[in-house]
């Protein structure tokens, strides 16, 4: 438990941080750690634990994603965690309507799955021009386009000045990527027995 001088504190930097986590205030979601030391102070760090607490109670949690480094927070200094983005997002996978109702469509998450898969099998980077082809075998070129650029612009992937992608924070961050793998390779039921 945090050990500051008084309960009243305690609560009202929860509250601060849950806010700073939970309210969007940036076009990427979250906020940075320097930004929670700024407003919670040095122990911010044992806020986020109780706060982390609170919120798998109502099914969510707190991640914090390193800077490109692929860093855990075991070897995190202190320096990588107040340049580390903190956010709150679901425990587990969504359902196909909490999906929905979250804003995304069927066909857009598609794109991104597959560009998911793709990326990793060419070993965490694929040049767009390979996988804007692969995707426009099946969506039409407008929306792939669009999607590839969204992806870009919300931290999905990243892309390189050379039109390189590569798997963006907000993925690693809230995308199962092992999971994501094998369900694609995963063999239908039914058909095990019809592959010899």
């Amino acid at each position: 438990m945090v050990r500051l001088s008084d309960e009243a504190e305690v609560q009202r930097k929860l509250k601060k941080a849950s806010q700073l986590l939970l309210l969007q205030r940036h076009r990427s979601p979250g906020v940075k750690g320097w930004e929670l030391k700024r407003a919670l102070g040095k122990e911010y760090l044992k806020i986020i634990d109780v706060l982390r607490s609170e919120l798998d109670r109502l099914g969510l949690e707190v991640k914090i994603v390193y800077d490109g480094s692929g860093k855990k927070a075991q070897e995190a200094s202190s320096e990588d965690t107040d340049r580390a983005r903190f956010f709150v997002v679901m425990k587990g996978p969504l359902s196909q309507s909490e999906m929905v109702s979250s804003g995304w469509r069927i066909d857009d998450v598609a794109v991104l799955a597959a560009t998911i898969a793709y990326i990793n099998s060419r070993q965490g980077k694929a040049p767009r021009k390979q996988v804007e082809d692969l995707l426009r075998e099946k969506f039409p070129r407008w929306k792939v386009d669009m999607n590839l650029d969204r992806f870009v612009r919300r931290g999905y992937l990243l892309e390189s000045e050379d039109d390189m992608l590569y798997i963006g924070w907000r993925t690693r961050a809230e995308i199962d990527q092992k999971t994501l793998t094998n369900l694609i390779l995963a063999t239908p039921t039914g058909q095990d027995s019809q592959v010899k």
